[in-house]
């Protein structure tokens, strides 16, 4: 048995390069499109939940906090339809993190496909269903290579 498992980001920089470029591209078309970085922190932290990718987790909440997601927030992101601390869109866009990351088990019917894209202009359904997809990826490389995380002083 290895010592540790093979870091795919490290091992292959130039493919995990290409991923992160597509992130920060997805960022830009966020904004474009009229989308918070708030708005896609919450996609990042919901996805990580499901996937239980906890280097992940600890980035992407630490980075919501930064853009103004309330400790409240994600306190109860796991339950968010049963609230309304979260505006419309951030709703839809949970929607749809949790379509894409659950693609596998269950299916974005047509219905609630058409409520959100009654919410939400085609380019940020797009950008969000591309923010999701991305997050995702990067779970599963993290969570095959167990990126570590380590305890790190509360500041004050």
């Amino acid at each position: 048995m290895s010592e540790r498992r093979v870091y795919v980001d490290k091992q292959l920089p130039s493919i995990y390069k290409a991923l992160s470029a597509a992130a920060i591209e997805c960022r830009v078309q966020a904004v474009e499109a009229g989308l918070t970085r708030a708005t896609l922190e919450l996609i990042n932290v919901r996805a990580s939940q499901i996937n239980g990718c906890a280097f992940c987790l600890d980035l992407h909440t630490r980075l919501a906090v930064k853009e103004g997601v309330t400790a409240q927030q994600l306190g109860v992101l796991p339950a968010w339809r049963e609230t309304e601390v979260f505006s419309s869109t951030d709703r839809a866009a949970l929607e749809i993190a949790e379509a894409v990351t659950e693609v596998a088990t269950s299916r974005f019917e047509d219905a609630d496909y058409d409520r959100i894209r009654g919410e939400l202009t085609d380019d940020q359904l797009a950008v969000l269903i591309y923010a999701a997809s991305i997050i995702n990826s990067f779970n599963r490389l993290s969570i095959l290579s167990q990126h570590p995380v380590t305890h790190r002083e509360a500041r004050e």
